[in-house]
């Protein structure tokens, strides 16, 4: 999959797709049927419109973090989708401020050319979120590109979103985000330089920035990782624990990753960390032969859930 940052200068082959357009936070199966649609909408190259950062984030950057996934997991699960082409566009004042007239003819037809745009059916666009679907799909005739406007997807009983995702994953039903997700939730990124307290006592770990996200429930979970860099590249299980470690005095959410049977050095590395299933809430312990113990039976309880995997 190519990543394009803007929208200005494509080159000729990366023009002219057909392109499923939103945030895609989570990329759920409400947006997979986007994609899908814009995928059977004409012979094109499949595209994906979408904007870093969040608008919710551009215009309201005090705002508690709610992002599902960084930029960097949604490019990954998107490139599991087949994407040809991520248009990851620079959500700024100029693009906010531009009318549904003006982003239409200047970013879609103009910039990237575009033969034909896919939307959900609550999308809005354009500065004050004027225009809807069915400006887009005016506009698009004047244009000449076509549209198609995607019905919001559900099971029946509520529509998939990613507010519902979001509470599923605060109460750490894992299998209900899953469920409406249609994949893990996963936490992707760099591994950073820790402490290295868990090597001293068999328990080394990989560590990863969740800043900026929604964090699922705090505590320990079974985990799938895909090493996406390096010469451990490959897919591993193990154990989480997302939390504060109150044990040692910190108050700064962090995400450990142990890898079972691993011993290799993951440092600047990649991964791709899907949380299974949530196993326990963080606990505080009187020593470190409680916490070993306790992590003895995590690891042992994972390994069960995963062997089915």
């Amino acid at each position: 999959m190519r990543i394009h940052h803007d929208w200005k200068a494509l080159p000729p082959d990366a023009r002219g797709a057909s392109v499923a357009m939103g945030n895609f936070d989570g990329v759920h199966l409400g947006h997979r049927s986007v994609i899908d649609l814009a995928r059977a909408a004409c012979d094109a190259p499949l595209g994906v419109v979408t904007f870093e950062p969040h608008p919710r984030q551009f215009f309201q950057p005090d705002a508690p973090p709610f992002r599902l996934m960084n930029a960097e997991a949604r490019a990954n699960r998107l490139a599991r989708l087949q994407v040809q082409h991520l248009y990851e566009l620079p959500f700024d004042a100029v693009l906010a401020g531009l009318s549904p007239e003006d982003f239409a003819r200047d970013v879609l037809a103009q910039g990237l050319g575009v033969r034909h745009v896919t939307v959900g059916a609550d999308f809005r666009f354009g500065h004050k979120r004027a225009g809807d679907a069915q400006t887009l799909t005016e506009l698009g005739a004047t244009l000449g590109f076509g549209v198609t406007v995607a019905p919001l997807l559900g099971d029946g009983e509520r529509e998939y979103s990613s507010t519902a995702i979001r509470a599923a994953l605060s109460e750490g039903r894992m299998r209900d985000a899953e469920a409406m997700l249609g994949h893990w939730h996963r936490i992707d990124g760099e591994v950073l330089h820790g402490d290295k307290r868990g090597r001293a006592f068999g328990y080394p770990t990989a560590n990863m920035a969740v800043q900026g996200l929604h964090l699922p429930r705090m505590g320990v979970y079974a985990v799938m990782v895909d090493v996406l860099t390096g010469p451990e590249r490959g897919g591993y299980k193990g154990v989480a624990n997302l939390g504060v470690r109150p044990m040692f005095g910190e108050n700064v959410p962090n995400f450990e990753v142990h890898i079972f049977d691993f011993r290799a050095d993951l440092y600047g590395q990649h991964l791709s960390v899907a949380l299974v299933e949530y196993l326990r809430p963080e606990l505080k312990f009187d020593g470190l032969p409680a916490l070993i113990a306790q992590m003895d039976k995590d690891s042992a309880q994972a390994r069960e859930i995963l062997s089915a995997r």
